[in-house]
């Protein structure tokens, strides 16, 4: 018969030889993933549909360009026309212009301010200075829940494909407004993003929209955001209590240049 003391070092022993292999798993795991470490900020206009929106010093006579709208359907389109003379007149409500709610996906990738990733075997972070967002997505197979509720970023799963990250977004709540535009979908939109470098200052996101109650067809679009210079830092932007900008007597966020000039409203 085997003393106890023998089968504790057998044990032991097993335990010892199997450490090696986990922590190459382990190194193997975390050596093929990307950097996209640094501070990123987005390129171009806030906007999804950019021929809504005249552009700046334009002078007078200049009118928009051809759409560059979702597919809607004929009620979610007259919707969006309505919205969008709402913000021409100034009485459109967008949320994120007085801190109302968070922005939510897929807003979260069409913001002027900095972005963060956080690159792990098991989960991606991305990190948005605006209301000090986080969305998790998920890289360890697992599968969307049979219930996924509706939350702002809704929930994300994700593979890898080379350097891309592929992403399967749903069960985003229905009351985010998507751009300020007054652009909106409904909480039956499912969103996939193939997102990588393209060089090594450059962050690419493809992302195909589709929405069985708004859209008619899935609508593509693809946001680019650079790698901001060595020191960059994000900064500590609640949200709250208006802890950046002014806001006018209609409630509206004010964009101050570092000296207080009023540049944007």
């Amino acid at each position: 018969m085997r003393a106890p003391w023998t089968t504790g070092l057998a044990l032991a022993a097993l335990a010892l030889s199997f450490q090696p292999a986990a922590a190459a798993d382990a190194a193997a795991a975390w050596a093929g993933l990307p950097d996209w470490s640094g501070v990123w900020g987005m390129v171009g206009n806030t906007v999804f549909d950019r021929a809504t929106v005249v552009p700046p010093n334009a002078g007078a006579g200049v009118t928009l360009g051809a759409r560059e709208h979702p597919p809607y359907n004929a009620q979610w389109e007259a919707r969006y026309v309505k919205n969008i003379a709402g913000v021409t007149d100034g009485t459109f409500p967008d949320p994120a212009t007085f801190c109302g709610i968070p922005i939510g996906m897929p807003r979260m990738v069409n913001s002027p301010d900095g972005y963060e990733w956080v690159v792990t075997p098991k989960q991606v972070w991305m990190l948005t200075e605006n209301s000090m967002g986080v969305r998790r997505i998920y890289t360890d197979g697992r599968k969307h829940p049979a219930d996924p509720g509706h939350t702002y970023t809704g929930h994300a799963i994700g593979h890898w494909e080379g350097d891309t990250l592929v992403v399967d977004t749903v069960g985003m709540r229905a009351e985010s407004i998507v751009d300020r535009t007054g652009l909106q979908l409904s909480d039956q939109r499912h969103i996939v993003e193939r997102i990588r470098k393209v060089d090594p200052t450059t962050l690419e996101d493809q992302i195909t929209i589709e929405d069985p109650l708004a859209l008619i067809a899935p609508w593509k679009v693809t946001k680019r955001f650079r790698l901001q210079p060595k020191g960059t830092y994000i900064f500590d932007y609640a949200c709250a209590e208006n802890n950046r900008n002014p806001v006018d007597e209609n409630g509206r966020t004010i964009t101050t240049d570092s000296a207080g000039k009023v540049i944007a409203n």
